[in-house]
């Protein structure tokens, strides 16, 4: 049975910022998949928040269907379950290190199996996606579990769904439960879709440490009109919480020998700071960024407290400083600095290296020269959108320039502005400098992006933090050292405790204040029964919480190690995400059919075979039919004709990391796509343009401009004929032809296929498989049969035209099947 073509669709995409799911449909009830229950239930303990997602779905069309579960997050969630249930069996999701489950998961699709792929895309974002076929009338239902540590940022805790179901549905229920200890001090939800009608669906009750709200609307209340059947949920849902602080020393909870110690002391004076701002002012910054940056930079300046100093750097293919030292945040001085930075312009290069230097020099000149005031806090706060083009461009020898300049003395926090930018450079320039990194998205809020991150350095309360725990009741904890602590914010520390320990844990923290240190001291009973209620927790909660904030310190620490201490930290996050069955960067989670129970039988183990055969695919340009060889030992030629209409995926190879996917329509394709997973490549080609996509770096290109693009392993190149062209020793080759008749569409061009793998798969790379081709039927040798992957194909000797990149095509004899 052939596999139908994923025409329909259903997603739940979850983007977390600090706990944010988004849930969308993208498939309305018309197109037969039906999501008839959606609900979301997710219990926050101690800051720790577990979140199930179960959506029950009926295909309601006369045909098998496909719904695809889409997921995406943010480095700081982990999914660590994923299931579904079919026919009443539980298909579980299994995690596996990444090479283990590829393998798995090639396997399953090599059998001809229903299976899906769940994996991170990267360390800064993770995509996941499982696709799974329904059955005319048949249920399935996806449940997914995720778990974050939710982080304290500008005082509060923020729980954010985005709910886009994008249908009607008859049970749509989302619960948030919320437990801390410590007490709540400040809850509050927000909508950007809420309606007076769906306002009433919404509930909440709370006492001192414990919080319910739900949203259950109806049908009638999810609906835009009575004459519409088209849903008003469509946008953002936020839960915003922050809980009683103490400044004695924190909150410390125990569960079944686990710990997590919260402290985020608030009424601390705050320490005065030195901070240089390093402004990226070159060409690529010109237009709507730079313009955002001068509306961020003068509202910063003018946040300033007059105990503080700054200076300002800007920097193109030269460094230069406003002033030749750091200057007190006057009036006078703020009104100078905002004059100076509203004449900002953009262009030339970008010298990274020196503005850097300079920073540091001036915090060092100023501080020889005693100019700052004693105690305070030194912050270099670089913004950049691009790569160093400009003297030192190596971006090792930056990093190592940088800190050893720096030598531990000062903090570098390093925001990238949009996705050209180099963030892993920033990201390891940062963290090995007391800092962190973060992307500023190009939108038109980027000017509150830049606001909002300086607002979480603006006010520093502590420095050199140090936490200590008896070593005879304390067998492991996470990081116990802290740079600095910011108003707003919240250091976390978990441990577990020895088994034969004291009845009592104490803690004592240690840091320096302005011109002073300072002691906190605090205890819990290590017999305390504060976690035991099941309707708030569940079962270890506090020993996965341990887990993962161990994990997500051991992935920040692999940034910057190297050699054996790498190796070291990879392996003990490998061990910890298994252990504990987390989805992380290491990892991968496959989602499968039990052998036996396939959704598509296929006969025979696929193997390589002598490639002798030829395919040409008509696609309806019947003068310029595309001719691909074939393997099998089959005489003479293949010709498939596409009669369909809609997306569908031509070739799919994990041996050689090349996916192609197209949208076929009345005369041809209107857009095709090439993903090659090493060097990272994304082609996107209409007839009227080319996208080429190249480390999250866009280029367009158009149709007949001469490219020629050399890659590792790779050459792109197009020519005056506007033949475009993926190539490279032991690869498939992939060409793309516009064509404007008998109506504008694309060609599709493919050689070396004796490069294809046996895993090979799609519409077309089906037909790499085992391809069986039966004698002809009795005195017709025009008709003859085609088995392929268990299906059989009626074909038809026909005269077709083969295209090879001219004008003119060349008359072939072909086999021409019907897909």
């Amino acid at each position: 049975m052939k596999s139908p073509a994923p025409a329909h669709m259903w997603s739940i995409v979850l983007v977390l910022p600090s706990l944010l799911a988004v849930l969308q449909t993208t498939t309305a009830k018309k197109n037969g998949i039906d999501i008839y229950s959606l609900t979301v239930d997710s219990q926050v303990s101690s800051r720790f928040a577990h979140t199930v997602v179960t959506s029950r779905v009926v295909n309601r069309a006369n045909s098998a269907q496909e719904a695809t579960f889409q997921i995406e997050l943010p480095r700081k969630a982990f999914i660590t379950n994923f299931s579904m249930v079919i026919d009443g069996v539980t298909y579980p999701g299994i995690v596996q290190d990444k090479a283990a489950a590829q393998e798995q998961y090639s396997a399953a699709v090599r059998r001809g199996e229903s299976a899906g792929l769940v994996k991170t895309a990267g360390r800064q974002t993770e995509k996941f996606e499982v696709s799974v076929t329904v059955a005319p009338n048949a249920k399935i239902t996806f449940e997914l579990v995720y778990q974050e540590l939710l982080r304290r940022r500008l005082g509060t805790y923020e729980l954010l769904l985005k709910v886009k179901p994008q249908q009607l549905v008859k049970h749509l229920q989302m619960d948030i439960h919320i437990f801390e200890p410590q007490g709540i001090r400040l809850l509050e939800t927000e909508s950007t879709f809420m309606t007076q009608e769906l306002a009433d669906a919404l509930t909440t009750s709370q006492n001192k440490t414990k919080a319910h709200i739900r949203f259950k609307p109806t049908l009638s209340q999810q609906q835009k009109s009575q004459n519409e059947q088209d849903t008003v949920l469509d946008g953002d849902f936020i839960v915003r919480y922050d809980v009683e602080q103490s400044d004695s020393g924190g909150s410390i909870q125990i569960e079944n020998g686990y710990f997590v110690h919260h402290f985020a002391p608030e009424s601390l004076p705050t320490m005065p700071k030195n901070v240089i701002f390093v402004i990226d002012k070159s060409g690529s910054m010109s237009g709507r960024k730079i313009q955002q940056t001068r509306e961020a930079l003068i509202k910063i300046l003018n946040d300033l407290s007059p105990k503080d100093h700054f200076n300002l750097i800007v920097f193109d293919w030269k460094a230069t400083q406003w002033t030749q030292s750091l200057m007190e945040a006057s009036e006078e001085n703020l009104k100078r600095a905002t004059e100076y930075a509203s004449k900002i312009h953009a262009h030339g290069g970008t010298n990274i290296n020196d503005a850097m230097l300079l920073a540091v020099k001036m915090l060092d000149s100023s501080n020889q020269a005693e100019l700052l005031p004693k105690g305070s806090v030194s912050l270099i706060i670089l913004l950049t959108d691009g790569e160093p083009t400009e003297g030192e461009t190596n971006p090792a020898n930056i990093q190592r320039n940088v800190q050893e300049a720096i030598n531990n003395q000062y903090s570098l926090f390093c925001l990238g502005f949009g996705f050209d930018v180099h963030y892993s450079f920033l990201e390891k320039l940062a963290q090995d400098n007391g800092g962190l990194a973060r992307r500023i998205y190009e939108d038109s809020d980027s000017a509150l992006q830049l606001q909002d991150f300086y607002h979480e350095v603006a006010n520093p309360l502590l420095l050199s933090v140090a936490f200590e725990y008896p070593s005879d009741a304390v067998e492991v904890v996470t990081q116990d050292n802290f740079r600095h602590h910011f108003k707003g914010s919240e250091m976390v520390v978990a441990g577990k405790l020895q088994d034969q320990g004291l009845d009592v844990l104490s803690a004592k923290i240690s840091g320096q204040m302005h011109k002073q240190n300072i002691t906190f001291q605090t205890e819990a009973s290590i017999a305390q029964k504060d976690f035991q209620s099941p309707k708030y927790i569940f079962h270890n909660f506090m020993e996965r919480l341990w887990a993962l904030l161990t994990i997500h310190q051991q992935l920040e620490q692999m940034v910057s190690a190297s050699g054996d201490e790498l190796k070291a930290l990879e392996s003990q996050a490998l061990n910890l995400s298994l252990k504990y069955n987390f989805v992380t960067p290491l990892t991968h989670m496959v989602v499968t059919k039990p052998e036996g129970q396939e959704q598509f039988q296929v006969a025979g183990k696929p193997v390589e075979a002598a490639r002798n055969c030829v395919l040409a695919i008509s696609a309806h340009f019947q003068a310029f039919p595309i001719i691909l060889p074939l393997p099998g030992s089959c005489v003479g030629q293949l010709c498939v004709d596409i009669q369909s209409r809609g997306t569908m995926k031509l070739f799919e190879d994990p041996g050689q990391g090349l996916l192609v996917a197209g949208d076929y329509e009345k005369g041809g394709f209107s857009r095709i796509k090439v993903n090659i997973q090493e060097p990272h490549l994304h082609i996107y080609a209409t007839p009227e343009r080319l996208v080429v996509t190249r480390d999250r770096k866009n280029s367009e290109y158009k149709w007949k401009q001469t490219l020629f693009f050399v890659l590792p392993g790779l050459k792109i190149t197009m020519d005056k004929m506007g033949l475009f062209r993926l190539s490279g020793p032991d690869r498939v080759n992939i060409a793309l032809v516009p064509m404007d008749e008998p109506q504008k569409g694309l060609m599709l061009l493919v050689d070396d296929t004796q490069h294809f793998s046996n895993r090979t798969d799609g519409e077309l790379g089906r037909f790499y498989q085992d391809i069986i081709c039966d004698p002809p039927v009795g005195s017709d040798d025009t008709i003859r049969t085609f088995r392929v992957q268990g299906t059989q194909y009626s074909t038809t000797k026909q005269l077709k035209l083969k295209y090879q990149g001219g004008s003119n095509g060349t008359d072939i004899s072909c086999w021409t099947v019907k897909i």
